[in-house]
């Protein structure tokens, strides 16, 4: 995937790009900018102007150290759009690198969601409306839609999932979140987190907390023993929704890698 020339000059950057690592590996650089692909104008035109405030706010609070969370800053294009032909855009942060320990990212996390959680009181009306795969997985996790026809292993492990999850009446009240911020959490050279490639969904930090260390644990090389903490009451229901959600939206899905997450034994 490439921007055109279209997008490249709405934007004002050049047309000599760099692909960059993460994500579905289709972001790209392109002079100051990150432009990265399939976004929904829908979504973006409510997220990206929240986002954008939260960063600045973020940058510029007097009390703020070095190390303090940071949010890469969406930018509109030169018409004041936030979506051109699916392309958005958000500043690139040189000097960056992965951020490899987990808890720094549940942490980066948590302070997010809590600025998050005063920043907006009630679901964006559009939000909803979205019917890719993630979004899709995602009603199915909490019960909203019912049990697609699968292959039958995912569809077991599924729905035992969804039996261990309504054990627990609850596991916290609905705001927005990020459901994706496992390999989404940068440190910049001081050290502070930078949060980038925003995921939204209105549910509970406990459940992106549990997409977090699930992804963390089986893609990105977190140690397993953290899995321990996720075994028992609304902690173990967050983890067998986020089992459900990310079975459901892989493609394809290491139904065997999820079910021993949560020490599920499927039929041969």
């Amino acid at each position: 995937m490439r921007p055109s020339p279209h997008v490249l000059d709405l934007f004002a950057v050049p047309e000599d790009t760099e692909p960059l690592p993460g994500g579905q590996g289709h972001s790209v650089r392109a002079g100051d900018l990150v432009l990265s692909p399939e976004r929904d104008a829908l979504i973006q035109d409510w997220l990206s102007p929240l986002l954008a405030r939260l960063a600045v706010r973020l940058d510029v609070d007097p009390a703020r150290h070095p190390r303090d969370l940071r949010i890469a800053v969406p930018v509109p294009a030169r018409d004041g759009s936030w979506v051109v032909d699916g392309w958005a855009a958000s500043r690139y942060e040189p000097g960056t690198v992965a951020c490899q320990n987990l808890a720094v990212s549940i942490a980066a996390g948590h302070v997010l969601h809590a600025q998050l959680a005063t920043s907006l009181l009630e679901r964006p009306v559009r939000l909803p409306e979205r019917n890719d795969r993630w979004a899709l997985a995602e009603r199915v996790a909490f019960g909203e839609l019912p049990v697609p026809d699968a292959d039958p292993a995912v569809v077991e492990l599924v729905k035992r999932a969804l039996a261990a999850a309504d054990e627990e009446p609850s596991i916290g009240r609905d705001q927005l979140v990020h459901a994706d911020l496992a390999g989404n959490v940068l440190l910049d050279a001081n050290g502070a987190p930078v949060v980038i490639d925003f995921a939204p969904a209105w549910r509970p930090v406990l459940w992106a907390d549990a997409v977090c260390v699930l992804d963390s644990v089986l893609w990105h090389g977190a140690a397993r023993e953290v899995l321990d903490e996720w075994r028992y009451g609304p902690a173990r229901a967050a983890m067998a929704r986020a089992v459900v959600f990310r079975v459901l939206s892989d493609a394809p899905a290491d139904v065997a890698a999820y079910a021993e997450v949560l020490g599920v034994r499927l039929p041969a």
